[in-house]
């Protein structure tokens, strides 16, 4: 069977045309819940659950019990559900042994491991659901080529970062929750990329807000205690305009606030951001379409780069990106340097601004 999208899986099951085995796989485990999660709430009605449906959780099960649930028949009912979760900490389970086959000149021995062997022959009373969590099977392997042959597979694979505002503005919107632009920037540049974190957080914004009111910048900061005016993209935004008044006021509530504002994390979100504006830089065509497919970036950062880009020229960044290495040593007392992290960061900016 093809590899599915998330869609494709979700729309199949609401029209009640299930598989024999799901095997959930990839980095981002908030797709791979989600799945688990419909097959476990919507496919058995409330009836059917007690009987025939096993939910075992990977530390504490083992392939033996696995194949012996998958193997047995549903009682008064049509199918029955087993759903692995986290089966990437089922010991062995990829593991091969020696079994016999038949073939048509004689019996001989092959290396199969057990849940292969089902997967060749899996039971069409039994849907079985394997979240593999932050791996994938190993493509090469007969496991990997029996699911192939009967097993929906799914990849959820890391939202990169430049979409994670496009993912947060669409997941709201098919939420229907209103949400200003830049609460949707705040949330994406200071969450990361993990899809359950930001659901958690936009659902708690959401009971926060009533009567269907827009979530604004202030909410991001009252519910979730990301400030608006004083947080790393912030400063990135202030030195990128060169706005020396408003960069050295957030340096300030950043050293009051140290705790909150590590001197390393913003170190490195600096030198990710000052590599992507050297990169910029140097390219030699920057017209959006050139630059987004170059960068992966979009466009609303296409136009900041470009307006950066004015203020900093290539000999200056190639100077900033040895500030930062510099500077990085520094806070770790490499060299003999020993300095209060606050000041190092305050020396930093006025090199990088001046």
């Amino acid at each position: 069977m093809p590899r599915e999208s998330f869609e494709n899986i979700i729309a199949s099951l609401k029209a009640k045309k299930y598989a024999p085995i799901y095997f959930l796989e990839g980095e981002e485990p908030y797709y791979i819940d989600q799945i688990a999660d419909y097959i476990e709430n919507n496919v058995l009605d409330e009836s059917e659950k007690e009987f025939n449906q096993t939910i075992m959780y990977g530390k504490d099960t083992d392939l033996i019990s696995l194949i012996s649930a998958a193997k047995r028949f549903p009682m008064m009912a049509e199918r029955q559900v087993i759903i692995v979760r986290e089966a990437q900490e089922i010991k062995n389970l990829t593991e091969t042994i020696n079994v016999k086959i038949k073939s048509k000149s004689a019996k001989k021995e092959t290396e199969i491991s057990p849940l292969e062997e089902y997967a060749l022959k899996p039971l069409s009373t039994t849907i079985l659901v394997i979240c593999y969590k932050y791996k994938s099977l190993d493509k090469r392997t007969g496991l990997a080529k029996s699911m192939d042959k009967n097993a929906v597979i799914f990849n959820s694979e890391k939202i990169k970062d430049y979409k994670l505002a496009e993912w947060i503005a669409k997941f709201t919107n098919d939420q229907k929750i209103k949400i200003n632009p830049k609460a949707v920037q705040m949330l994406a540049d200071h969450l990361g990329n993990d899809l359950s974190r930001i659901v958690n957080e936009l659902n708690k914004l959401a009971i926060n807000k009533k009567n269907d009111v827009e979530i604004t910048p202030d909410d991001v900061q009252q519910f979730i205690g990301i400030s608006k005016d004083f947080n790393i993209f912030e400063l990135q935004n202030a030195i990128s305009a060169k706005d020396i008044l408003k960069a050295n006021k957030i340096i300030d509530y950043f050293g009051k606030n140290a705790k909150e504002h590590p001197f390393e994390m913003n170190i490195a979100v600096l030198y990710t951001y000052f590599s992507k504006l050297l990169f910029y830089q140097t390219l030699p065509n920057k017209n959006a379409s050139d630059v987004m497919s170059q960068m992966r970036v979009n466009f609303n950062q296409i136009k900041e780069l470009e307006q950066a880009g004015k203020n900093y020229s290539l000999d200056k960044l190639v100077k900033i990106i040895g500030y930062l290495h510099e500077y990085d040593m520094r806070s770790k007392g490499i060299d003999g340097f020993q300095s209060d992290k606050s000041e190092l960061m305050r020396e930093m900016l006025f090199k990088i601004l001046h």
